[in-house]
């Protein structure tokens, strides 16, 4: 056969373009790249020459010469339905980003197109699986170098605050409802002595109880100051400062004379501080039980952290942790951009309710009042109470979550990413019994442990205890490939091996017995030869099928990452609940997938103990946990703006009988039940 390379064709002049150019087919590929002359070659040496199914073989880059297979002496075989394509396990560790990163920088001499006259560039029509760390965030960099405190220590200092915050609140709330009992009594008629003597009386009792309560409530003000050099500006704020006006207001009454004869809303302010004490002291609570749960071990076995797909199940590792539990969360910067607009809003509307209507000397009780009802009950507590529920409970399954950083990156998809040890952890997978068919069993438990060894599926335990009880031992396996069928390649020694499913078999044309019907049993093939059956048995566990009726009923789909081919959603379908939905990838997507649990990445979360149920309570209570913050910080804002709005209403209007300290606090409490609501809600999946 002559050689194509050597055939020259030769073209007539078109016309109007001139005389005595030629054009011949060297010329023409050299145009436009060696890939495309590679491919019509290849085209014409297999309409010339006729033989076998090509076996799938990684793609040689472009500016490789391309070497024609020589034909073989067996014919090809067209009445036999094509084999199925293999996967090869260096197809996927060749996948990677960093390959796929380097050809795209690497950019060609001739620029490939798709005809003679067409400049459009070739597209890609596969879709390769990316890390997570191809696309990771400035702050996860920053994470990893930040200095870590070991979490022993930060445990016992948030231990230390919890234990100075807690027995305060109580004497706290208690002072604060004194003042508001007593004014509830004499609203209802009842005459307090002293107190219903003189307004002057009351001015000093209720600078007494707000002395007293700013006393017991002194982190509040800390934590104000703490927060005002850091440039923030939260519900801590604006709780001292109503406090200060407060104060301030209960000296106007001995100094200004021509002051509105209204008892001062000190008792609101009170109120105040002692809700923030407390939301203090929930998150004070909640770090301590996150660093407590996370210095359980130095090395914990299992972290939790984001990728494109969703949430996934890694080696354990702990820098990284404490950084980002200890970053702020979202009320801070929500409340830092709207507060201080809440702050200004109460001083402009207390000049317009009070100097713009000529009563200079009600400033500093309309200011207060306005500031009062801006600083509503609910802005400390929207973060403190989701978070504290979240931590208790995670803490009693073994879990720590990285604060609100980590809970929202491990939530932003509603997936997880779950393998063959999640769905059956050790213990959950039996072998009933061997069959073997013209060879021995050691050799036969001695190909199959390779195997599976080889492919990293779940299989592995199950027939290394074989191997072990039957004197075998582990072979070389070379040239190993997944098939998308369910089953396995490779040889050993010289021989191919086929280990998969019952049906991989039959579309390998290896012929079974009759009377074999296994829904989950693996078979072993050597040279096209079935040598023996094995009997598997999945035994369903009560807390994985919890854990998938968890996620089904808050809305977390798993993406099932398996390499064991008996493990599909028709096996979890009878073993587990039936309405239960999983996303099942191709297999390439699959072997990545579950290659990625292999890694370290930054962890959000830490796990403790084994099985599915820690990893999906760490990831459903985030997503909940996500939910109610949000929620709460809406309405916490919503509130604030609307306690402004109509305190500044009723001060522009004088409505001071309308607009008592007991109707602001009703008014104020009303707000809590939403929050109360949202926090139960957390802890219930």
């Amino acid at each position: 056969m002559a050689s194509k390379d050597t055939h020259t064709t030769e073209y007539e002049p078109l016309d109007g373009v001139g005389t005595g150019d030629e054009f011949s087919l060297e010329d023409i590929l050299a145009e436009f790249g060696g890939g495309r002359k590679q491919a019509i070659l290849r085209d014409v040496e297999t309409e010339v020459t006729p033989g076998p199914e090509p076996v799938f073989q990684p793609e040689a880059p472009e500016e490789k010469p391309a070497v024609l297979p020589e034909p073989e002496e067996k014919p090809a075989e067209e009445s036999l339905p094509p084999s199925p394509r293999p996967v090869t396990l260096e197809e996927v560790v060749g996948s990677t980003v960093s390959a796929v990163m380097e050809e795209q920088q690497q950019e060609p001499l001739v620029k490939p197109r798709r005809g003679l006259f067409s400049r459009k560039k070739l597209e890609d029509t596969e879709q390769l699986y990316s890390t997570p760390e191809e696309e990771e965030e400035p702050e996860e960099e920053d994470l990893l170098d930040e200095e870590e405190e070991l979490l022993s220590d930060a445990a016992e200092l948030w231990r230390e605050r919890y234990q100075n915050r807690r027995g305060l609140v109580p004497a706290a709330f208690a002072m604060a409802l004194t003042p508001i009992v007593v004014q509830a009594a004499e609203r209802y008629g009842v005459i307090v002595p002293w107190w219903s003597d003189s307004l002057q009386n009351q001015a000093l009792a209720l600078l007494a109880c707000l002395v007293l309560t700013a006393l017991l409530c002194w982190q509040v003000f800390a934590e104000a100051v703490r927060t005002l050099m850091k440039k923030r500006c939260t519900g801590e704020v604006l709780a001292a400062a109503a406090a200060l006006l407060s104060a301030l207001d209960c000296g106007a009454v001995f100094l200004l004379k021509n002051r509105t004869p209204v008892a001062p809303y000190a008792a609101v302010a009170c109120a105040a501080l002692a809700f923030a004490s407390f939301g203090l002291t929930r998150k004070s609570r909640a770090m301590y039980d996150t660093f407590h749960a996370a210095a359980v071990d130095d090395e914990p076995p299992y972290l939790v952290t984001e990728t494109e797909l969703g949430a996934c199940k890694q080696r354990g590792s702990v820098p990284g942790f404490y950084a980002a539990a200890s970053r702020d969360d979202v009320t801070v910067f929500w409340q830092t951009a709207l507060l201080p607009v809440v702050f200004v809003a109460s001083f402009v509307f207390a000049g317009l309710s009070s100097l713009g209507q000529g009563r200079g000397h009600d400033f500093l009780l309309n200011w207060s009042v306005i500031l009062s009802a801006g600083a509503t009950f609910v802005l400390p507590l929207c973060w403190s109470l989701p978070y504290s529920v979240l931590a208790r409970n995670l803490q009693k399954t073994g879990c720590a979550v990285a604060g609100w950083l980590g809970a929202e990156k491990i939530s932003r998809r509603k997936t997880m990413i779950v393998t063959d040890t999640d769905l059956f952890p050790p213990g959950t997978m039996q072998l009933n019994g061997v069959k073997v068919f013209g060879e021995e069993l050691p050799k036969a438990a001695s190909y199959a442990a390779s195997v599976s060894r080889a492919a990293g599926s779940g299989l592995e335990r199950l027939f290394d205890g074989l191997v072990r009880s039957e004197g075998g031992h582990y072979r070389n396996v070379d040239e190993f490939s997944f098939y998308e069928e369910g089953g396995y390649s490779a040889t050993i020694r010289g021989e191919s091996v086929l280990l998969g499913t019952a049906s991989f078999m039959r579309k390998m044309d290896i012929r079974l017995p009759s009377g074999i019907n296994l829904k989950t049993g693996i078979f072993l093939a050597v040279d096209r030869e079935l040598v023996a059956v094995f009997a598997v048995k999945y035994q369903p566990s009560e807390n994985v099928d919890y854990a998938l009726r968890v996620m089904k009923r808050i809305g977390v789909t798993p993406i099932l990452a398996a390499r064991d081919p008996n493990i599909t959603p028709a096996l979890l379908k009878r073993k587990f609940h039936k309405g239960i939905k999983v996303e099942y990838p191709p297999i390439s997507n699959r072997v990545a997938l579950s290659e990625i649990e292999k890694d370290r990445g930054v962890p959000r979360a830490l796990l403790f103990r084994e099985g599915l149920l820690p990893y999906a309570e760490a990831v459903v209570g985030s997503q909940r946990m996500v939910r109610a913050v949000r929620r709460c910080l809406m309405l916490s804002l919503f509130s604030s703006v609307c306690g402004t709005l109509l305190a500044f209403y009723m001060m522009f209007l004088s409505a001071y009988t309308l607009l008592t300290p007991l109707t602001l606090l009703v008014f104020l409490s009303l707000w809590l039940l939403p929050v109360w609501l949202y926090t139960d809600w957390t802890g219930r999946y």
